[in-house]
């Protein structure tokens, strides 16, 4: 069957990461998704190289590994928003929208007559999502927002790293814009809900997304733990604030993470170190205890850790069913046996690289499969296609855009 979603059309004003990451979120449940591009340049990722996807040959495109991350199963169209002719498009294809994505500015698209109150309008059920870095309310609101600075401020880097007086201590940001893809993420599941609603009601609505709003909400335990306390919660680098054994070791010959969630995973993981003693020590026989007694811990543990390679660890707390695993390489995720089953790693027919790698949904559906039938598409790839079969102009109408520089 189709994608769940292979009803709604979707008009994806956004660039960049948050934005787009709900629009290929939306195309991979099936949606169709028009990117309306700005001519000549596009979408500012599309300049985030290098690196640049190769073609068949090994040799650079002008195509941006960056883009195509957040783009699949999209059309592509080019169209100058600043000109009232394209303003004008944009109105006809928000008439035919179910869903608009757009990530301007506080107002900027207001100012084009393309704010939500303008489009309800023209389409009483069009879903207008707005993703900004501070929402449509509140004193920042026309501020703009970048990922790295709202994990700052949104509390995320200050969790996030070694302590202060530990070697190469200090704030850290996150290693992927995990601000910018979780209000993506937010923004996705917010669409939807708006989408079952217009089943019951028949109206749209204006969704508020905010990076920061988001990025505060990624927090999940450490808020909680700090209404609980009244303290900000520490960097504490790779351990966890509220379970003890929650790590990594360094072993003979890498490292290994374990993640006793639990007390009887901890009984388990004793019994494969053979140390029952640790067990029925009061200083750690229930996980309150080991956590008041962290340092401790670490160090009998870790002392163990260093006597046998990471391959023996791995194989040893599986056996027992201590959650485990190695510290991967991004190249060894795609060689691990449970990767390679669940066929994360795809591949699309791309019109300059060929065949484009990409990763799958993580979504899985037992009816409703998701099917990817579109790459990350080249800049305006389906501009003459869109203006054709929606709006219905002819060769000569699209020709005459493109000689004003309107497309």
């Amino acid at each position: 069957m189709a994608g769940p979603l292979s009803h709604i059309r979707v008009l994806d004003l956004s660039r960049v990461l948050a934005g787009p990451w709900a629009g290929q979120n939306l195309a991979d449940l099936g949606a169709e998704v028009i990117k309306v591009e700005r001519p000549k340049t596009g979408d500012d990722s599309r300049a985030f190289g290098p690196p640049w996807v190769k073609d068949a040959e090994g040799k650079d495109t002008r195509e941006s590994a960056y883009y195509t991350s957040a783009n699949r199963g999209k059309k592509s169209i080019t169209l100058n928003i600043a000109d009232p002719e394209g303003q004008r498009i944009v109105r006809e294809l928000a008439k035919q929208a179910d869903v608009l994505i757009e990530n301007y500015k506080f107002g900027d698209l207001a100012r084009y007559g393309l704010g939500y109150d303008d489009l309800k309008v023209l389409n009483p059920g069009l879903i207008y999502c707005s993703v900004t870095g501070f929402g449509q309310t509140g004193p920042f609101r026309e501020r703009p927002g970048y990922d790295f600075m709202i994990q700052g401020m949104g509390g995320m880097m200050s969790v996030t790293g070694e302590p202060d007086d530990a070697p190469g201590g200090g704030p850290q940001r996150a290693g992927v814009p995990v601000a910018d893809i979780i209000t993506g993420m937010y923004s996705s599941i917010a669409i939807c809900a708006a989408i079952a609603s217009r089943e019951r009601t028949g109206r749209g609505q204006h969704i508020d997304c905010a990076l920061l709003d988001s990025q505060i909400a990624l927090l999940s335990y450490q808020n909680a733990n700090f209404f609980a306390t009244g303290q900000s919660p520490a960097r504490i680098g790779n351990l966890h604030p509220n379970i003890v054994p929650y790590q990594p070791f360094r072993t003979a010959d890498g490292n290994v993470i374990v993640a006793c969630g639990n007390d009887n995973l901890y009984r388990r993981l004793c019994d494969v170190i053979d140390r029952p003693d640790l067990v029925s020590d009061p200083r750690f026989a229930t996980n309150g205890k080991r956590v008041e007694n962290r340092s401790e811990m670490t160090r009998i543990l870790a002392e163990i850790f260093l006597t046998r390679t990471t391959k023996d660890w791995v194989a040893a707390l599986e056996a027992a069913g201590v959650a485990n695993g190695p510290i991967n390489t991004v190249a060894q995720v795609y060689e691990e046996p449970q990767v390679i089953a669940r066929n994360v790693r795809i591949e699309l027919d791309h019109p300059v690289a060929g065949k484009l790698s990409g990763v799958a949904s993580p979504m899985r559906f037992s009816d409703t499969t998701i099917e990817y039938h579109r790459a990350p598409p080249t800049l305006g790839q389906h501009t003459d296609e869109v203006l054709r079969d929606q709006l219905g102009m002819s060769a000569q109408d699209v020709a005459a855009l493109r000689a004003k520089g309107l497309i």
